[in-house]
């Protein structure tokens, strides 16, 4: 007998755009209504979307102050609470869990989540001259503005040159390379590898934005439009979010799908779920490698649900770059030569934003309903491995109520580490990358480690440095760090 007020995904929808003719292209609010209305097809439920109480919109890179409401007038639901999240690649499963602990309770019987980017479209129709209606909505506040805004990176890295995912993820993939002890050929093998893997499932996904078969050669070569980007990832190592995407999930209580008539086989359950950040800085954390929130959290979220890795059949791993899939395995103790996903990864399923997450919830449902009684695991990043969130489901009804736990207190209480904003002398190199341009090497950055054990961040335009640290092993290295923030090896 299942509880009631148990809470399940229902419907899920999901929509891609790539018109020839763009003047055919949607708006990201018409691409969101697409997706919600797949979603409630998907469930099979005449009426459902009128029975809407919530509608949550994942922030995207457009101006809508309020596109949920804009959905809920547009699907017949003008009653629903309207809710607009911050920015971050976790507020997808943040919602799921927010969501379920609310129909849990007895807040809520209906929700439909989703969001969308439309970029792609928007960079071709500047360069084209082309417009379409797009909505104009000001003055306008949602219901609820779901968390809020949080700064992710501070004015002296910027300064040293860490002020974009493209610069801080390389970095620490070099980090995660020297704790195996790789050498930087073995490494860059290994890593296409494993991304040749993530490009398979996309190839197989019909929602994924490229679906072109590449080999790890391919991959890691930086040839034929792949340059390099930030070393050691070529641009086929980066989080694509030129793209057109939108994803929907709707959910509601056990009672709310028994009598809107949804058939049980279209029932997927969360069965745990976690939320928890790093840092805010990358600058304290302890080591570049490590992720305390991910690691209590994905390890939580697994005992909440009352399974192992080991009863996983299904994975999906944030994967913006390869260096956040990593250490977001090994922190919860996956292996890596497992299928770390079921999307193909933001590479190349897609990577719309703040709203992949909910791609890959949507996607993981349609497997377990076609593999009931297995779990699958969903994992959510924000920020430069800051912000998380973690999921687990199962198309099989939980044996326990949705379970649920913010386990901040256990990470705030790790170790931190300081940052020394000025300094003139010698460091040890902790972790680096070099920074590409279209004609090649522009800047190698640096973090750095002072004897104290504080850190730092430095750079080098000197083209025989970047050469070598594109060649040898750099990490550990003794260095001269310039109270401009040069580095010049020791």
């Amino acid at each position: 007998m299942i509880d009631p007020r148990t809470p399940v995904l229902v419907g899920v929808g999901q929509f891609i755009q790539k018109p020839e003719d763009l003047s055919e292209s949607l708006e990201a609010v018409a691409m969101m209504e697409e997706a919600v209305r797949r979603a409630a097809s998907d469930s099979g439920a005449n009426g459902l979307l009128a029975k809407v109480d919530a509608v949550a919109v994942v922030q995207g890179a457009w101006k809508y102050s309020d596109p949920a409401r804009l959905i809920a007038d547009r699907i017949g639901s003008p009653q629903a609470h309207t809710m607009l999240t911050p920015n971050g690649g976790n507020t997808p499963q943040s919602l799921v869990n927010a969501m379920a602990r609310r129909i849990s309770a007895g807040r809520l019987d209906v929700a439909v989540l989703v969001g969308a980017e439309s970029i792609w479209t928007r960079r071709r129709m500047r360069r084209a001259g082309v417009k379409i209606p797009i909505t104009d909505q000001a003055g306008v506040e949602p219901d609820e503005r779901f968390g809020a805004e949080v700064s992710m990176s501070s004015e002296h890295e910027s300064d040293r040159g860490f002020d974009q995912p493209v610069n801080f993820y390389p970095t620490f993939e070099s980090a995660f390379r020297a704790s195996r002890g790789e050498s930087i050929d073995d490494h860059r093998t290994r890593v296409s590898e494993l991304w040749e893997t993530f490009n398979a499932v996309a190839a197989e996904n019909p929602y994924a934005w490229r679906r072109d078969r590449l080999t790890a050669q391919q991959i890691r070569s930086p040839e034929g439009g792949n340059r390099m980007v930030g070393f050691p990832y070529t641009k086929a190592m980066n989080s694509n979010w030129d793209l057109d995407q939108a994803a929907s999930v709707i959910m509601t209580s056990a009672a709310s799908a028994d009598a809107l008539g949804v058939a049980r086989d279209r029932w997927v359950f969360p069965c745990a779920g976690t939320d928890s950040h790093d840092t805010y800085l990358v600058s304290h954390r302890d080591e570049l490698h490590q992720s305390p929130g991910m690691r209590i959290g994905g390890r939580r979220v697994l005992e909440l649900a009352g399974i192992t890795v080991d009863d996983l059949a299904h994975i999906d791993l944030y994967s913006c770059f390869p260096s956040a899939a990593q250490i977001s395995a090994t922190e919860i103790g996956i292996p890596l030569d497992r299928q770390l996903t079921v999307t193909g990864g933001l590479t190349f399923a897609g990577g719309p934003l703040n709203n992949y997450v909910m791609h890959s919830i949507a996607t993981m449902a349609e497997r377990l309903r076609h593999d009931a009684g297995q779990p699958g695991l969903v994992t959510a990043n924000g920020g430069y491995i800051t912000k998380h969130a973690f999921g687990v489901y199962s198309a099989e009804p939980p044996s326990r109520p949705f379970q649920w736990q913010d386990v901040q207190d256990e990470v705030d209480a790790l170790p931190t580490r300081e940052v020394c904003e000025s300094f003139d002398g010698e460091v040890a190199v902790e972790a680096y990358t070099v920074m590409h341009g279209l004609e090649g090497a522009e800047r190698a950055l640096f973090g750095l480690r002072l004897d104290d054990g504080r850190r730092a961040w430095g750079s080098s335009t000197d083209t025989d440095l970047m050469a070598a640290g594109m060649e040898t092993e750099l990490i550990g290295h003794r260095a001269q760090l310039s109270s401009k923030g040069v580095v010049r090896l020791g």
